[in-house]
Order: C-alpha cells, then structure tokens, then sequence
C-alpha cells in the first residue's frame, strides 16, 4: 500500500475515534478543529482557520456561523486592520472545549499506548513530513 493510502486510512481511523471521543451531543470534528484552533484565546483571521482546520473557505464560514448560532464563539473586526475579521471563543465555547478535551487527549494517550515506543518515532516521521514543501 502506497504512503498516501496509509496516511488516509491512518487520519480516517483517528477522525473516527475523536468522533466517538466527542459523542453524539459534542461538537463536529470540524467544529472541534476550528474551538481548539481558538482556544489559545486569541482572535485568528477565517483563512487561518480555514487551514488549521483543513476546509474550504465557504465550509468554514458555515462552520463559524453554526458556532456563532450556539454561542461559542463571535466575530469582531481587527482592530489593527479595519478589513480583517477575526473569531474568537466566547466563554461558553471555551467551557464547551474544556468540557471535551479530556475525552480528545485520552485518544492520543490511546493511541501512543498502543504504538508503544514507536509512537515517538512515527511522531517524528509526521513532523518531518509536515514540513515538506507542499506542492500542490
């Protein structure tokens, strides 16, 4: 099996456990991706997000507006460049990212124990690729 088939198969198998992880009334994995992405408390611009969370532009501002319809996270202009709009997590939304965080972590703990020693070495191996160029 080729190294991009693996890969997809590999991120397939972990979406599917922080899925079960986030259960039937937590967030989405992609509504998780874009709460944990603004969880370090600061305002990101959507085409950050919208990279850090691996969508498109027009599925992240669907996305952003759900969160924004359920109260965990809002929209305010960037002060230092009028044209830029960032997100933020309200404070619901950081209770709601505290709330399933545990369960998120405990599937990397999962995972590492199961891989064992080598879970440092594949670690490093993603690293080194995700710094490849990306020539798409």
């Amino acid at each position: 099996m080729s190294i991009p088939e693996l890969l997809s198969q590999v991120e397939h198998l972990v979406s599917r456990r922080v899925e079960a992880a986030l259960g039937p009334d937590g967030p989405t994995l992609d509504h998780w991706r874009v709460l944990t992405h603004l969880a370090d408390g600061e305002g990101h611009p959507m085409s950050e997000i919208a990279a850090r969370a691996m969508v498109p532009a027009p599925t992240l501002t669907k996305i952003v507006d759900r969160l924004v319809d359920r109260a965990l996270v809002y929209r305010r202009v960037d002060d230092s460049d009028r044209r830029r709009v960032l997100v933020f997590l309200s404070d619901h939304g950081r209770a709601e990212h505290a709330r399933f965080a545990p369960a998120v972590e405990s599937v990397g703990e999962s995972l590492t124990a199961e891989l064992g020693t080598d879970a440092g070495i594949l670690a490093e191996l993603l690293e080194r690729m995700r710094s490849l160029p990306d020539r798409a």
